[in-house]
């Protein structure tokens, strides 16, 4: 979420390839210059292919340290951070693709990349698995990868682009809750990062558990919450 007073990046951490490949892998990156930049990066879809986009960003940015090239931690905006990933990505579609493509297996993944460059606003974009990629704007200042269909609908009803960022927080937690209820290949742990806007810090990184008592509370009072608002809605008159 890219909000007027600040941006809020949340991910689970369960990847799947069937029932009896069940893992854990933090699926939220970091890329950042102290006092000049923060870049976080959030993934969906094949493992292999994101591990691979994650590896080269880094291994690149380590390699042209100091030779001027064209890396993840020195480009100039977040729009020119977004095409090199978008490039890196078909880079690797590119090269194991027709060799996946013959066991039938997925190779794409989607990534959402967003912070903030000094000399320029926070910005959030969307990158596809064709390597294209969409803004966030005010009118639309979130966006959800991997499984959404079940925590989207709660989103949209309560934030906009001027919800302070801890209702934020709060709405996006309730909204894994619903999503782990009804999908279990979405689960625990949860990273989430909250970045004050021009701040240039790491910003508030906190991995919540299930023994985290706030995601417990949560958990609990939402679940108990819809059932009294359920009950308090008219019955349907069926014979009127």
């Amino acid at each position: 979420m890219n909000l007027a007073s600040g941006m809020l990046f949340a991910s689970d951490s369960r990847t799947n390839a069937g029932v009896d490949h069940v893992s854990t892998f933090r699926k939220m990156q970091f890329f950042q210059q102290p006092d000049e930049r923060l870049l976080v990066m959030l993934s969906a879809g094949n493992l292999a292919t994101t591990q691979s986009v994650v590896s080269l960003l880094r291994q690149r940015a380590n390699a042209s340290s100091g030779k001027g090239e064209r890396n993840i931690l020195n480009v100039p905006s977040m729009y020119d951070a977004a095409c090199l990933v978008g490039d890196t990505l078909r880079e690797i579609v590119e090269r194991d693709g027709p060799t996946l493509s013959q066991s039938k297996i997925e190779v794409g993944c989607s990534f959402l990349l967003g912070g903030q460059i000094r000399g320029e606003a926070p910005r959030l974009f969307n990158i596809y698995p064709q390597g294209n990629f969409i803004e966030a704007t005010p009118d639309t200042p979130y966006f959800q990868i991997g499984e959404a269909k079940y925590g989207k609908p709660i989103i949209d009803r309560v934030v906009n682009y001027h919800t302070p960022v801890e209702d934020a927080a709060k709405c996006a937690l309730i909204s894994f809750d619903s999503t782990m209820k009804s999908n279990l290949s979405v689960g625990l742990p949860i990273d989430m990062l909250v970045y004050d806007k021009d701040d240039f810090g790491p910003g508030i990184h906190q991995r919540i558990t299930e023994q985290d008592p706030y995601f417990q509370q949560l958990h609990t009072g939402w679940g108990q919450a819809l059932r009294e608002a359920f009950a308090a809605l008219p019955p349907m008159r069926w014979k009127e």
